[in-house]
C-alpha cells in the first residue's frame, strides 16, 4: 500500500498508508530503560539526496533482533507533536527499496494528525504475513498457533524479531495481565501455559467429563447424561454450592456456543470441542514473542519455546479447525458476562471472524501448513 502510494506520487495516500501501519524509532536499550529520559528522535542521511532526516521504519523493515537496540512504536500524530525544530524531512525505510521521504516543514506537518484521524489508525482483524519469515515447517506451524491474537491486533503472525508491538508496550503487556517483569517469571508463565494451567480448570473438567462419557458409552452422551456426570463429579470432589453453580453455568455456556458454531456452519452437527488448551497454547506463542521484544529471552530460546508449543498442540488437537474452535470457545467462555449480551455478541462476532479468516483465507497458514 505504501509502495503503491509512493509510485503514484500521491502525498495524501502516502500519509494515509503511514497512518494505517506501525512506525518505529530505533532507541538504545539503555536510554529506553532510563526513567524519565526521552531520547531525541533518531536521524539518518538519505543516501539518495544526502539530506538529514528523522528516521523511522515500518513493521516489515525492522532489522534483526539485537540485545541492546530496541524499537519504540510511534505515530504520525506523535511525530508531529514532538518534531525537532531543525529537521525538515521524515525518512521512512531509508536506504531500502521501500524508502520514502516526507516533507516535514511546519505547514506540511499539520496534515499528519489529520491523516491519522481520516484513516482511523491501525485496523484490527487483518491477516498479515511476512514473506521473509517462516512459511513452512515446525517453526511456522508453532508461530501459526498464535495467529488468532496476531489477526486480532493486526500483527504479522510469522515473525520472531526485534519487536512484537514495541519495546515499552511489550514490557507493559507482559506486566499486565501476565505479571511478568523478568526472565524467571517469563519462563514460569510459559511452563504454565504449555501445561494449559491457565485456561480454566472448571471448564476443562466439564469438557473432560463429556469426553470420558463418550469413550465409556461408545457414543456422545445425551445432555442429561453429561449434566449428571459433570455435577456428580463436582459433588464427589466436595464442591461448594458456588462451585456447583459454576459447573452448571459453564456447561450451559459450552452448549450455547457450540450450538452457535453449528448454526454458523463452523462446527459439524455431530462434532464437539473436547479441550480449551488451544487458548493457553495460542497465548503462549504471543507471550514468547512479547518476551523476545522485551529482551527477556533471545531468538534461539524463543524458537525452542515455539517448537515446544507446537508439539503440545499436536498432542491436544488433530487439525487446524479443531485448534481454532478450541481457542474460540475458550475466548467466548472467558469473556462471557451474563448481564452483557451486547458485549457477548461482539466477542462472538470477533471470534467467528477470526476463525473464518484463518480457516478460509487462501493466504492463511491454516490453509498452507499441514497440521
Amino acid at each position: 500500500m505504501l509502495a503503491e502510494a509512493v509510485a503514484r506520487g500521491d502525498d495524501r495516500s502516502v500519509l494515509d498508508a503511514l497512518s494505517r501501519g506501525r512506525l518505529y524509532l530505533l532507541v538504545a536499550r539503555l536510554h529506553a530503560d532510563t526513567p524519565g529520559y526521552v531520547p531525541p528522535l533518531p536521524t539518518a542521511r538519505d543516501p539518495l539526496t544526502g539530506r538529514t532526516c528523522v528516521s523511522v521504519l515500518t513493521t516489515g523493515m525492522l532489522p534483526p533482533w539485537h540485545p541492546e537496540w530496541v524499537f519504540r512504536e510511534t505515530t504520525l500524530a506523535e511525530l508531529a507533536r514532538i518534531w525537532p525544530y531543525d529537521q525538515r524531512r521524515l525518512g521512512v525505510n531509508l536506504g531500502s527499496p521501500y524508502a520514502v521521504t516526507v516533507d516535514a516543514r511546519p505547514s506540511r506537518r499539520k496534515a499528519w494528525p489529520a491523516a491519522e484521524e481520516r484513516s482511523g489508525g491501525v485496523r484490527r482483524g487483518q491477516l498479515l504475513t511476512d514473506g521473509g519469515g517462516p512459511l513452512h515447517g515446525p517453526l511456522a506451524h508453532g508461530l501459526a498457533l498464535g495467529a488468532h491474537l496476531a489477526v486480532h491486533n493486526s500483527l504479522v503472525w510469522n515473525r520472531l524479531g526485534a519487536a512484537y508491538i514495541g519495546y515499552a508496550t511489550d514490557i507493559s503487556w507482559l506486566r499486565a495481565p501476565w505479571r511478568v517483569t523478568r526472565r524467571a517469571e517469563y519462563r514460569q508463565t510459559l511452563d504454565s501455559l504449555l501445561a494449559a494451567q491457565l485456561v480454566g480448570r472448571a471448564t476443562e473438567s466439564v469438557l473432560g467429563t463429556r469426553r470420558t462419557l463418550a469413550r465409556r458409552l461408545g457414543r456422545p452422551p445425551s445432555l442429561r447424561e453429561w449434566y449428571d456426570g459433570a455435577t456428580g463429579a463436582a459433588a464427589q470432589r466436595g464442591a461448594s454450592h458456588a462451585d456447583m453453580a459454576e459447573v452448571d453455568a459453564l456447561l450451559w455456556r459450552v452448549v450455547r456456543y457450540e450450538d452457535r458454531f453449528r448454526a454458523d456452519g463452523v462446527l459439524a452437527p455431530d462434532a464437539r470441542i473436547d479441550t480449551l488448551a488451544a487458548f493457553d497454547l495460542g497465548r503462549a506463542v504471543n507471550v514468547v514473542r512479547m518476551a523476545l521484544g522485551a529482551r527477556y529471552c533471545d531468538p534461539a530460546e524463543a524458537e525452542r519455546a515455539v517448537l515446544r508449543i507446537g508439539e503440545a498442540a499436536r498432542k491436544a488437537y488433530g487439525s487446524w479447525p479443531e485448534f481454532s474452535l478450541g481457542y474460540g470457545l475458550a475466548r467466548l467462555i472467558g469473556y462471557h458476562e451474563d448481564d452483557a449480551e451486547d458485549e457477548n455478541r461482539v466477542t462472538y462476532e470477533e471470534t467467528l471472524a477470526q476463525h473464518r479468516v484463518l480457516t478460509r483465507d487462501p493466504a492463511s497458514p491454516y490453509r498452507n501448513i499441514p497440521w
